[in-house]
């Protein structure tokens, strides 16, 4: 018997858009063999499921069930593909935990330490993960803009703390232009985390739970015709991604290492999507994704598929296990 799926997409976040897309590349590649998909979309208004005629039908949240021409339909597993909240910090997963149903993310609190920048950072440290050094404000602290300099240096970065997709995130060169990044960052977030400059190649390191085993992908390097990898070097084509990475076989191998420590160190499991800069010659960790981007041209899949994995394997082997870890 085929296994019902509730694909979930959507968000409360500036990322709903983003995450359409990526649950729409997922139902599509879902092996119809296996699994019988529903695209479930999650709004601040309502949880609603959307045919292929765009007909929506509310989702009964008291089980996370769904009533289709008089029967009631109760999911096997959701695949969580929202990104930003509520699905990449926490919040659904400690729901489904909550009702009992196997989702395919990370656990809650490992989606919402990811989430945090600034404590999931705080978390690492202390296993000597380098990092960029940072400074911290909360909405309505003093801004003291020499003293922000003085720890992170110029140009730094801006950045809301708990947003994906570079929303909220300014280049700052001057000291002219912190105040306006700062603004800029709050309107995504109430806290945020600026951060030094960090100078070289840029990667994205995948790591993923595959057939039971912690699983690091080819690597990918990013190369952002703009001043950093911003909304349009990630979706609208103004960045190079080149998989696998050109990196010696020792840069290499020091990141996925790194990239493999950081995924255990938080005990994630599930999809994992991670920045690093290598920055005098060492990889620096700059934040990770839990939830990351999933169209086609996105860089998880891109890694899979260099890795020899397809879409619809990748896909069937998350579910699985994510049902069997639930069991």
């Amino acid at each position: 018997m085929k296994k019902n799926i509730a694909i979930l997409m959507g968000g409360y976040s500036s990322e709903f858009d983003i995450s359409i897309q990526s649950g729409n590349v997922v139902y599509k590649h879902l092996d119809r063999n296996l699994y019988q998909p529903y695209r479930i979309h999650i709004t601040k208004d309502s949880w609603f499921y959307v045919d292929d005629n765009d007909q929506k039908t509310n989702i009964d949240k008291n089980d996370f069930s769904l009533h289709l021409d008089g029967s009631k339909i109760n999911f096997d597993a959701a695949f969580n593909i929202v990104h930003g909240t509520p699905g990449e910090d926490g919040l659904l997963q400690a729901y489904f935990e909550l009702i009992g149903i196997p989702q395919t993310a990370c656990d809650f609190y490992q989606a919402a330490l990811t989430f945090n920048k600034r404590d999931c950072i705080s978390t690492l440290k202390p296993y000597g993960i380098p990092t960029a050094k940072n400074y911290f404000l909360n909405k309505g602290d003093a801004i003291h803009a020499k003293s922000i300099i003085n720890t992170v240096g110029l140009p730094c970065f801006v950045k809301a703390n708990k947003a994906g997709s570079s929303y909220g995130v300014s280049k700052v060169k001057t000291e002219e232009e912190l105040i306006p990044a700062i603004n800029v960052a709050y309107k995504e977030d109430d806290e945020i985390i600026i951060e030094s400059f960090l100078s070289g190649t840029e990667v994205s390191v995948g790591v993923i739970t595959y057939k039971g085993q912690d699983t690091v992908l080819p690597i990918t390097e990013i190369i952002s015709e703009n001043d950093f990898f911003d909304y349009e070097a990630k979706y609208l084509g103004k960045s190079q991604e080149i998989t696998p990475a050109r990196l010696s076989e020792v840069d290499e191998r020091k990141v996925k290492n790194l990239a493999l420590k950081i995924y255990q160190i938080l005990k994630i499991k599930g999809f994992s999507r991670s920045e690093y800069i290598f920055h005098n010659g060492e990889p620096h960790f700059v934040e990770m994704n839990t939830n990351p981007g999933f169209s086609e041209a996105s860089i998880l899949p891109q890694q899979a598929i260099a890795a020899g994995i397809s879409l619809p394997e990748l896909l069937t082997n998350t579910i699985e296990e994510a049902i069997k870890t639930e069991i």
